[in-house]
């Protein structure tokens, strides 16, 4: 199948360039120009997505080579992309930054060049002028591959400036595609793990991204961004689809999944939904924050990830609701629990009365945990085979202690091999976040351990 959806990869040389500015305000303008937009982010990121679904209506999914696999960033892309017009995707770091010893491997650069999309390169041109040209050269330059077909220069300082850029830029033969003056409306607040998701802030996120929309279309050439998405090559490959990955759900009735979700649990991978529904459950959100009860009739639990620390106070207050997941983890339910599932499902967080599922305390602490992880099953589990690989990320600035169960869900591989998590009767609690669509089979054995357990 031949798939040609008109897409242009947003990047730039570092953190910090303005990315996710232009990328979301792109996303905005375009949309506000009545076209279906499909948001994308490179890499594992949880939050950017949530600024993109705001700005385009649609979900924000990601496109993460290490955690999926090269072949699956096609499928994926035309999966979250059908129906629309355009395609913008949201790059990670500098363009040409991977996963760590990994060469290329879930750069920028790389799924730019499995998407064969248009590279746009946002620059911080705030404390330069001619040496713009040599940056840009060098990026353009660096792998033939990758077409870098444009620039949006960001933090202009003034006419003056933009009028020395421009003319540095014509050396260079990469044209000018935007220029953005500092505007300090569209900055958006961080925190300890990045920007503070959309959950928490709706209405002045929904201003911020109203502001990124306004400036990328005063100060850029929509119509020649256009032109340059409309200029990506097709894809030959079919749309990633839940049913398919998953092949043979379980007979039976449709068991009850309750998924957390509200502001404390915001990290989530829509395929994982997609494929719990695929797999014959019935998934029900809530929100741990606000319900005092899992949904009716609930015969499994998953706990993604987000920021129980900041909310610590919050759940531990919901006594209802954690005296309800110790109960359904009491009786041998299936509960899957990735990084802040992990924490709520603990004795406790910070001091304060958690789950209690798991014997363990959790704290928040000045040390940043961060990187992508190869990792395997220790043993059985409602989740995996033992000896199942899958490829996590983890993030989190908080410490559990102990750091592993009797029987640990992971063995994770690499120069300082260990093992992590808790794997309890039906219980797989871990720090890894996990991209389900690279081991669809998860999904279906969650599942089918909801039928019977």
């Amino acid at each position: 199948m031949n798939a040609s959806v008109p897409r242009l990869v947003i990047a730039a040389p570092s953190s910090g360039s303005g990315k996710t500015t232009v990328a979301t305000g792109l996303m905005a303008a375009f949309a506000a120009r009545g076209l279906a937009v499909s948001p994308h982010k490179v890499g594992p990121d949880y939050i950017d997505p949530g600024y993109h679904a705001l700005a385009t209506g649609r979900v924000g999914r990601n496109l993460d080579a290490y955690l999926c696999g090269s072949e699956l960033i096609g499928p994926l892309f035309l999966h979250g992309a059908q129906g629309c017009d355009i395609a913008v995707v949201e790059g990670v770091m500098g363009l040409y930054d991977g996963a760590a010893g990994e060469g290329e491997l879930a750069s920028t650069a790389h799924v730019a060049k499995l998407l064969r999309a248009p590279v746009v390169l946002v620059v911080d041109a705030s404390s330069q002028s001619r040496s713009v040209a040599a940056l840009v050269h060098g990026f353009a330059s660096w792998d033939p591959e990758v077409r870098v077909g444009g620039v949006i220069l960001n933090k202009v300082a003034s006419d003056r400036h933009e009028e020395l850029l421009r003319e540095a830029l014509e050396q260079a033969g990469v044209p000018v595609l935007g220029v953005l003056r500092r505007v300090p409306q569209v900055d958006t607040p961080s925190r300890h793990l990045g920007l503070v998701p959309v959950a928490e802030r709706h209405a002045a996120a929904v201003e911020a991204v109203a502001a990124m929309g306004a400036q990328v279309s005063e100060g850029c050439d929509l119509d020649a961004l256009a032109g340059l998405a409309r200029s990506a090559g097709a894809l030959s490959s079919a749309a990633w689809d839940a049913a398919e990955a998953v092949s043979s759900p379980a007979a039976g009735a449709a068991p009850v999944v309750a998924v957390a979700g509200g502001p404390a649990f915001t990290f989530s991978y829509a395929e994982t939904t997609e494929l719990l529904a695929a797999a014959g459950a019935e998934v029900v959100a809530f929100d741990p924050l606000r319900d005092e009860e899992l949904p009716e009739g609930a015969s499994g639990l998953v706990v993604g990830g987000g920021f129980p620390e900041v909310y610590a106070s919050e759940l531990s207050a919901n006594e209802p609701l954690r005296k309800a997941v110790a109960e359904l983890a009491g009786s041998g339910a299936p509960v899957a629990a990735e990084c802040a599932g992990l924490l709520y499902l603990c004795r406790e967080l910070d001091g304060l009365p958690m789950c209690g599922v798991l014997d363990a305390g959790a704290r928040m602490t000045e040390r940043l945990t961060l990187g992508y992880r190869d990792a395997v099953a220790v043993g059985d589990s409602v989740l995996a085979a033992a000896g199942t690989r899958m490829r996590g990320h983890e993030f989190h600035r908080t410490v559990v202690e102990p750091g592993s169960g009797t029987e640990p869900a992971w063995g994770v591989r690499g120069p300082r091999p260990r093992v992590e998590g808790f794997v309890q009767r039906g219980v797989h609690a871990s720090y890894l976040h996990t991209h389900w669509a690279s081991e669809p089979g998860v999904a279906r054995r969650f599942v089918e351990r909801c039928r019977t357990s």
